[in-house]
């Protein structure tokens, strides 16, 4: 028996599978999509069919916007778990891109004054998307494995920044739509084919950030290899994590590349669609445990 639960957001983006045979507990954000909400996770659908078409709304210029999580609904999620007497680890998405792990930790701080005996664990994972995902998968194993909530929590907090994560963005004109570039740099990089490159960078709380500019949809995608081989630590003997908007075929095309570079257990999904909005259909994600981005 379970003797913690573990959390996330849906940012962490977990394919229905794994949340059924981890027992890993989602707590959704909500979308507003032209003005009608989608609730992102375990809404009736499958979380491949939400995705195909959240991202073919955007695809066709619907107007997104995506809310935090508050404490009130996080407080309400792990009620449950904390009167069943079990502690809880909570895992969230950066707190640079989402107000929700402030309200994560407000919501720790309120349980804990009300199961005083109960051990509750809110990290922020430095990550999104299944770079959140991976942390709580391997955190599911080693409970599985008899590990108590403390010793998960911590091994979380040494580990999350060795959890790497590159991202190839297809348009710039979503990037600029979330102020992340300007007009004059998306118009500039539409006309020359630009693809920015990005990742969940070293800084606390870390953040999304464009590392480098890439010429053409190849060469992106070459440069997610590229990240792979010189970061990536013991790919043979750990979950390699792929997601992508809307972009099956290429997603597959990168997991097989992969695969020759020593990959064994490569996982494939849509992208998370708490940030999908903001990097828009095409991109593709790439996520594995390596070299701590501190370090570099």
């Amino acid at each position: 028996m379970n003797t913690f639960d573990i959390f996330v957001d849906s940012a962490a983006n977990l394919p229905d599978e794994t949340v059924a045979t981890t027992g890993i507990k989602v707590v959704p954000f909500i979308s507003t999509v032209d003005g009608k909400e989608i609730i992102c996770y375990n809404n009736g659908k499958t979380f491949s069919e939400t995705a195909k078409e959240f991202y073919e709304s955007i695809a066709a210029g619907a107007d997104v916007k995506t809310s935090l999580i508050s404490e009130a609904r996080f407080v309400e999620a792990l009620t449950p778990s904390l009167e069943q007497g079990k502690d809880v680890i909570l895992i969230t998405i950066t707190e640079s891109l989402s107000g929700t792990f402030v309200q994560a930790r407000n919501a720790g701080n309120t349980l804990k004054e009300k199961f005083p005996d109960r051990k509750i664990f809110v990290i922020d994972s430095a990550n999104a998307s299944l770079g959140e995902g991976l942390l709580a998968i391997y955190a599911s194993r080693m409970r599985d494995d008899g590990k108590d909530a403390e010793t998960c929590a911590k091994w979380i907090e040494d580990n999350k920044y060795k959890l790497n994560s590159h991202v190839t963005i297809n348009e710039m004109k979503y990037l600029k739509k979330s102020g992340r570039v300007s007009t004059i740099i998306a118009i500039a990089g539409a006309i020359l084919n630009i693809k920015p490159m990005l990742w969940a960078d070293p800084s606390s709380p870390a953040n999304l950030a464009v590392y480098a500019k890439e010429r053409g949809r190849k060469k992106s995608i070459d440069a997610l290899v590229k990240a792979f081989t010189d970061n990536v630590i013991d790919p043979a003997n750990q979950t390699i994590a792929i997601a992508h908007c809307n972009c099956a075929d290429e997603a597959e095309g990168l997991a097989e590349r992969l695969r020759a570079l020593g990959a064994e257990d490569i996982l494939i999904e849509f992208y998370d669609l708490c940030t999908g909005s903001h990097v828009g259909p095409g991109t593709i994600a790439l996520f594995f445990m390596g070299k701590d981005r501190r370090g570099r």
